[in-house]
């Protein structure tokens, strides 16, 4: 096991990253001398050089000069020149997720949130409700949240919360005390073979839950379920069903689209919160961090409160802003045909007319792997717009464009207005031309497709 404590210089590729730059805020908290390197010049770089850490633009085997560990992400090659160089000077490499599994044994009280979808919000409510405590946890999120300022936080006690990303197997790396299973589903298929694949890691992570430790799990989910079977670990179980250790009833949804609901623990009636996020999703979400929480002994009203305050982070249903002419422009990170479904289902819930659906795909294989359940995830817009697909890392090795998902939305449901735009200011144009009073517009994907709500915005001031 990686001991941090034998180290004084390290250096972080990717250090502009969102997950690599938390872990760069820790080391500078605890006195290490931290240098890295990424593409370009960001806030969260900027952020880093004012707490004192040495950044390079672009990688070179020079910029890792003095540095007796390196730390890469995930999205960092093998050929890398730092790493490349690192090997060549003998000096040790760790990946990020060595890094935040090291850190994690130092807490006494680690906690993982994994799944598909859903961590960020998972995350961000379990921090939240344990920050409101006075709990002061340590904190690592995947979004930027408007309370701790970030996406990190350094604490003093024993709690530290984290995401726990599958990607990579990134997640079999940690170790965790209590881990928050959310859902399993097909994602990552530039990595994992199939489903199969997919959970054959989840169960594996799973089985790093000690004995005196606790797996919360969604029990609809068949694929979580299917590992939770042969755990040693305290098994907890979250959702709809009488049979869950803690389930929601008697959903409600007010004029915005918010829900309202019961909690159950052991059939035991426990509370009635109103959260200020929409959708199914989240009233999931809230059970997660409620059966953490309650688990850890936090007070009941502590934990309502937080959760019915909780107003989301960054590109999660953001209302980015409404229009001269009463249209509501929202902007939602979901990117998978499960994540847009629920989005949409939820926007359904929101007052509005005609419900508009402005999407870019995001990564040749995802789109690739997935086609025909993104050419079914948008039911429940009136009118989608497609961008074209947001490469990330990858290259377009396959051909493939947004224009043949377009294609195949129109053949599985010919009615459906679906429209394709190669750039953003067109698009931005298309919908300011044709939106109507009381149209509810969500921009939606995890690259920059945020962008065009920006530019909606800007063309409707000018007007």
């Amino acid at each position: 096991m990686l001991n941090l404590k034998n180290y004084k210089h390290i250096h972080c590729i990717g250090i502009g990253g969102i997950g690599l730059s938390a872990i760069a805020e820790i080391f500078l908290s605890r006195g290490y001398q931290v240098s890295g390197s990424d593409m370009k010049e960001s806030e969260i770089t900027d952020k880093l050089i004012e707490q004192g850490a040495v950044i390079y633009l672009g990688h070179r085997g020079k910029n890792i000069a003095g540095a007796d560990l390196i730390v890469y992400s995930a999205a960092v090659s093998q050929d890398n020149p730092e790493l490349v160089a690192a090997a060549e000077n003998d000096v040790p490499t760790a990946s990020r997720a060595e890094v935040l599994g090291a850190l994690m044994q130092e807490y006494k009280t680690s906690i993982a949130i994994a799944g598909t979808h859903g961590k960020t919000t998972t995350t961000s409510m379990i921090s939240l409700i344990l920050e409101k405590s006075s709990s002061d946890p340590t904190i690592l999120v995947g979004g930027n949240l408007s309370e701790i300022n970030g996406n990190v936080k350094i604490g003093n006690s024993e709690y530290f919360v984290t995401e726990a990303c599958e990607y990579m197997d990134s997640f079999l790396s940690l170790n965790p005390m209590i881990e928050i299973i959310l859902n399993i589903d097909s994602d990552h298929l530039d990595y994992f073979k199939d489903i199969e694949h997919i959970v054959s890691s989840f169960d594996q992570f799973a089985k790093l839950v000690p004995e005196n430790g606790v797996v919360i799990a969604y029990d609809a989910n068949p694929f979580v379920n299917s590992i939770l079977k042969s755990l040693n670990s305290k098994v907890v179980t979250f959702g709809f069903s009488e049979q869950c250790d803690y389930f929601a009833s008697d959903i409600e949804f007010n004029s915005f689209g918010m829900p309202s609901f019961q909690v159950h623990y052991h059939g035991k009636i426990l509370c009635t919160m109103q959260l200020s996020i929409p959708g199914e999703h989240n009233i999931a979400n809230a059970l997660a961090a409620f059966a953490c929480c309650h688990g850890l002994g936090i007070e009941i009203e502590s934990i309502v409160t937080t959760l019915e305050a909780y107003t989301g982070t960054q590109r999660r249903f953001d209302v980015i802003g409404i229009t001269k002419n009463n249209i509501k422009i929202v902007d939602d990170y979901a990117h998978h045909p499960t994540e847009i479904k629920a989005t949409l289902k939820a926007a359904q819930n929101v007052p509005h007319n005609s419900l508009w659906c402005l999407f870019q795909p995001h990564t040749y294989t995802r789109t690739l792997a997935l086609f025909d359940e993104f050419a079914e995830s948008f039911d429940s817009a009136d009118k989608i717009v497609m961008a074209e697909i947001y490469a990330a890392r990858e290259k377009n090795i396959y051909k493939i464009s947004s224009k043949e998902l377009v294609n195949e939305i129109k053949r599985v449901h010919p009615t459906k207005e679906v429209y394709y735009f190669a750039n953003f200011d067109e698009i931005a144009s298309f919908v300011i031309n044709n939106a109507q009073s009381g149209d509810l517009v969500i921009t939606m994907g995890a690259g920059d497709i945020y962008k065009v709500a920006e530019i909606i915005l800007e063309k409707d001031r000018l007007l």
